[in-house]
């Protein structure tokens, strides 16, 4: 028979292991419940952008920086393993891998569902994977406006893959929020874009606990009957249009085509933000010419000294 020292060491270790089990398993449980991540963050056609023999490109043909994906957000819900795409890019293949490495699922790895922006080369035809050249994937949802789901309905070879069964289509209406689960909740936002085929939305995303905002795509944000800057504040993190840092770097093409906010332009905007509120802020959907792709330039590094972020492959943020 033990003596009472031993059993009082005993006892001391089982509380104690009892203790430590009970704190671990919560936490398992709530600490990563849903998570977002960036899948890329450069803008539709690329980098090293086709034709491109600057500097910011010519180097990449030979050396590329994998890194450099075209814009996409994951989502995942770690209790039911569901996972979301927020656009379906040419880097569709690798942002999928991607995604799987940090939530995997069985057999395929195949998305619970996609939500479409708009029809803009880099934002849509990522889905020529789902079909039967590819992967031929059963029946995966894809979640769009109207006009997008016309689109996609009427025209070769996107409605191929809706007559084959590879791909599910969702309507969505403006400011009406689809509810995925009990802790998933997503919300269109029209912004005015370039709307040649299709509307241009953004997305409210809301987990259990936080809540982001994601704009890759938009004209100036005063041609918007919405405040941005009071959209910001109501929302964790706000992954925003930087595709360009500022005019200087588009010589070669009429900016007047291409209405983006200036980044340049979005720091005075958004200058009378709080601290905090500005670190809610990150840039997102870089065109090939633009410095914030170089985290050794003084472009860089003034945005950074402003209190803003850069979104980079790779970061995960919890909802």
């Amino acid at each position: 028979m033990a003596n009472p020292p031993q059993l009082t060491l005993r006892f001391t270790i089982l509380t104690s292991l009892f203790i430590l089990l009970a704190s671990f398993t919560p936490i398992k449980q709530t600490r990563l419940p849903v998570t977002l991540h960036i899948l890329g963050t450069v803008q539709d056609a690329g980098s090293p952008h086709i034709g491109c023999q600057r500097d910011c490109c010519r180097d990449l043909f030979d050396q590329p920086d994998l890194n450099r994906m075209v814009v996409s957000l994951g989502l995942v819900d770690h209790r039911s393993g569901e996972r979301y795409l927020f656009d379906a890019t040419p880097d569709f293949p690798r942002q999928l891998r991607m995604l799987s490495t940090v939530a995997p699922a069985a057999q395929t790895n195949l998305p619970d569902g996609i939500f479409l922006t708009h029809a803009h080369i880099g934002h849509y035809t990522g889905l020529m994977y789902l079909g039967k050249e590819a992967i031929n994937a059963p029946s995966i949802p894809v979640y769009a406006m109207p006009r997008m789901l016309d689109f996609l309905s009427d025209n070769g070879p996107w409605n191929q893959l809706v007559n084959q069964g590879n791909i599910r289509l969702h309507g969505l209406e403006e400011g009406i929020s689809i509810r995925l689960n009990r802790y998933l909740n997503v919300t269109p936002i029209r912004v005015p874009h370039r709307d040649e085929y299709s509307e241009t939305v953004g997305y409210r995303i809301e987990g259990p606990n936080r809540s982001a905002l994601f704009i890759p795509d938009i004209d100036k944000w005063d041609r918007w009957e919405r405040s941005i800057d009071s959209m910001i504040v109501t929302v964790d993190y706000a992954f925003l249009d930087a595709t360009f840092f500022s005019g200087e770097e588009i010589g070669y093409r009429d900016i007047r085509q291409i209405p983006h906010p200036f980044v340049i332009e979005s720091l005075e905007r958004f200058d009378h933000l709080t601290p905090g509120q500005k670190s809610r802020v990150h840039f997102i959907h870089l065109n090939h010419t633009n410095p914030l792709l170089d985290t050794a330039s003084q472009a860089y590094q003034t945005v950074i000294d402003a209190g803003y972020q850069i979104a980079q492959v790779g970061q995960q943020f919890q909802l």
